[in-house]
């Protein structure tokens, strides 16, 4: 997601700051070059080989002694997007103030490139009315904060002002480096499996890890889109996205339906198509005879969405299959009403169900685009390139 893109990776000194490795090999990992600058006080915990090692650029401490004799308006200039993180009450001071005390504030008062600020400090600090002003004065200047989480801090403490997640960094750096082509666009997406029980005790249900829904929530999410996931399955929340938890197939109706006038419906979810006629409300003991339950159909939730579909709207559907892919797809997409049905072979290897990689077509009215295995993050892309391709024209 970040192929090509030079990140500068500012850390100042606080005890989170051992995250910012985290965030540095993410980083690294979606294809960016990192130049990591780090205060004096960030080199008290955190060491600066673990830097080099880990980043594709030459770290930088001080404004001097590097080969470029100015290497914060080299930064500056050529950074697309400054990550600081943690950002420390005394670093959010001095870039509020235009303190140029060290090599990571010079570096950010050099730029034009957009800067994410990711703020750490005990919850005493946080809600200091000079740490809130001084933050209020970056964002009037178009400075984007991350605010902190709450969680365990230094010391034992308990409270606001634990560093955001490195996933959540990293979708927001993402955010902020993606055009947002879905800006102002509400978007529903399902996922994992459903579950229809049984008895207390147990359930019918399938294989969905709900992997590739919650990618699609994210990828929505990064390009401006205002999300929200039905899910069946507990996965970490994606930034920026509303999670509704479901179970069953008739759950997951009531909801979706309930929000069948969102832009642009994704039914990733693996639905059940059956459910037991009736449910016993007690454990059903084991006897020496077999069991029969008797099934009867769910309610068919892309079927719903169609017949109730309007013109501004755009439904895509999944098709999970072992065999006719293609056709099985296509009769999917005429018969329940959809703009696009997303078929994979969950047969394949690596592809489908539980996987972090998958392989689909994605098919139209108009044909179809096989998409190779990759990760399904990257298949969550194409499909929504192929959702915003449809909404423009």
């Amino acid at each position: 997601m970040f192929e090509g893109r030079h990140v500068v990776l500012g850390v100042s000194g606080g005890i989170a700051a051992y995250k910012s490795i985290e965030v540095c090999r993410r980083l690294v990992d979606g294809g960016a070059r990192v130049t990591p600058v780090l205060t004096e006080s960030a080199l008290k915990f955190v060491g600066p080989v673990t830097f080099e090692a880990l980043a594709t650029e030459p770290l930088v401490t001080s404004v001097f002694g590097n080969a470029d004799p100015i290497p914060h308006t080299t930064l500056g200039q050529t950074a697309d997007l400054i990550i600081v993180a943690p950002a420390t009450a005394r670093a959010i001071a001095s870039y509020a103030a235009g303190i140029s005390d060290d090599a990571l504030v010079a570096t950010l008062i050099a730029t034009r490139a957009p800067v994410l600020i990711c703020p750490a400090m005990h919850t005493e600090m946080w809600e200091h009315p000079s740490v809130q002003e001084n933050l209020a004065t970056l964002r009037r200047r178009g400075v984007n904060v991350l605010d902190p989480e709450s969680g365990r801090l230094a010391g034992g403490d308990v409270g606001e002002g634990r560093l955001a997640d490195p996933a959540h960094i990293i979708a927001e750096a993402s955010r902020l480096l993606t055009t947002p082509d879905m800006s102002g666009v509400s978007v529903l997406v399902t996922a994992g499996g459903t579950r229809e029980p049984i008895d207390p005790v147990r359930f019918i249900g399938n294989h969905s890890s709900g992997k590739q829904g919650y990618a699609v929530a994210a990828e929505a999410a990064s390009r401006g889109a205002s999300v929200t996931l039905v899910s069946t399955v507990n996965l970490a929340t994606p930034h920026g996205v509303e999670v509704i938890a479901v179970e069953t197939a008739q759950q997951m109706h009531d909801v979706v339906m309930a929000r069948s006038d969102t832009d642009v419906v994704v039914m990733s979810a693996a639905v059940a198509d059956y459910r037991p006629s009736s449910v016993s409300d007690s454990k059903i003991k084991k006897n020496q005879g077999d069991l029969e339950v008797q099934f009867e159909r769910t309610v068919d939730i892309l079927a719903a969405l169609g017949r109730v579909k309007t013109d501004h709207q755009t439904v895509v559907g999944f098709a999970a299959e072992t065999e006719n892919v293609i056709d099985n797809a296509r009769s999917k997409l005429e018969l329940k009403g959809a703009d696009l049905v997303v078929a994979n072979d969950v047969s394949a290897p690596q592809v489908g169900f539980a996987h972090d990689t998958n392989e689909v077509t994605i098919v139209s009215a108009a044909g179809s685009v096989e998409v190779p295995l990759r990760s399904k993050r990257e298949i969550a892309k194409a499909v929504l390139d192929a959702v915003v391709a449809l909404r423009d024209a």
